[in-house]
């Protein structure tokens, strides 16, 4: 007989999959741990017990054995909210809190450090909620990734906006419009509430010194509930006065646009120019660092500022 060997099931899904129920097990854990442990119930007094027990044996009498009535602990009577109050109490206790938040640290670490794609599970969550005017990835996940680093946990997904000025924007006006455009159009057609906070991106490219180009990433956060709106610039990224021309040159003088840009991107002409060139990131080439890693950064900056002028949290 040939018996079928079962799939081993690799450790990181095992991982997952546990990871996906950690709140109901934590729940589970805590109301397990602070239900049975012996100090939870109060115990008989001893001579009270021998005292109901020899009366019950005592000769004459009719009764058979007896045993002392149970009474409700006082420390969780229906006057504290029952035994889910007791249970609320201990587990709002400072030390309690703290030991459960470092084993779940630890689980955090030992489920990351196996599958380190398992980090947006683990900090998607929490009470904030963010929106990115894209879809695309490398926006998506540094944004992403930059406030749940600063808030701890964060729900940020994507939106694909138009912006509706050109596809290469000149000047820090025309990438703070741009990247304000994007929101504006998620509430105009009703993508998103009118007070849902926002996070958008715009690169564009400015002369900050004489035939002297850059490439520099526009972030900005709306949060119309309180009140917030905040900018932060990615490092500027140097782009060869050469690829500038061309892309200027592709673009027609009576381009309805040009007010706000160039109808070529550099990073198009640069795809064009440099082998093994991608016209969304190019930025590697030029500096050995990602456009997710410099919009990553300016994120972090951003979620910061915000964070300091959210309003303190009321317990």
């Amino acid at each position: 007989l040939f018996v079928q060997r079962a799939t081993p099931i690799p450790l990181f899904l095992l991982m997952r999959n546990y990871y996906e129920n950690l709140n109901t097990i934590k729940s589970t854990t805590r109301t397990l741990v602070f239900y049975f442990p012996p100090f939870l119930g109060t115990l008989a007094d001893p001579m009270t017990q021998q005292a109901n027990l020899s009366s019950a044996l005592a000769p004459g009498t009719d009764s058979t054995i007896t045993f002392p009535e149970e009474h409700d602990d006082p420390r969780v009577s229906t006057a504290t909210g029952g035994l889910w109050g007791f249970i609320k109490g201990v587990a709002e206790n400072p030390m309690v809190k703290s030991v459960l938040d470092k084993t779940k640290h630890s689980v955090e670490t030992m489920i990351t450090t196996l599958d380190p794609g398992m980090v947006p599970y683990i900090k998607t969550g929490g009470e904030l909620d963010i929106v990115v005017t894209s879809n695309k990835e490398v926006k998506v996940a540094a944004i992403r990734d930059a406030f749940q680093e600063v808030f701890g946990m964060a729900v940020v997904t994507g939106e694909a906006a138009e912006s509706n000025i050109a596809p290469q924007p000149v000047g820090y006006a025309a990438g703070l419009k741009g990247a304000q455009e994007r929101i504006d159009s998620l509430r105009r057609t009703g993508v998103i509430h009118e007070k849902q906070p926002a996070v958008s991106a715009e690169s564009f490219i400015e002369e900050l010194l004489p035939d002297k180009w850059f490439d520099i990433g526009c972030l900005i956060i709306e949060d119309p509930i309180h009140g917030i709106h905040l900018e932060a610039f990615t490092q500027a990224t140097p782009v060869p006065l050469q690829y500038v021309q061309q892309a200027k040159s592709l673009t027609p003088e009576d381009y309805s646009l040009r007010w706000s840009g160039l109808l070529v991107t550099v990073g198009e002409v640069l795809e064009k120019n440099i082998q093994n060139v991608n016209r969304t990131d190019w930025h590697m080439v030029f500096t050995g660092m990602s456009r997710r890693q410099m919009i990553y950064g300016a994120a972090k900056a951003l979620a910061g500022m915000y964070k300091q002028q959210l309003p303190p949290r009321t317990v």
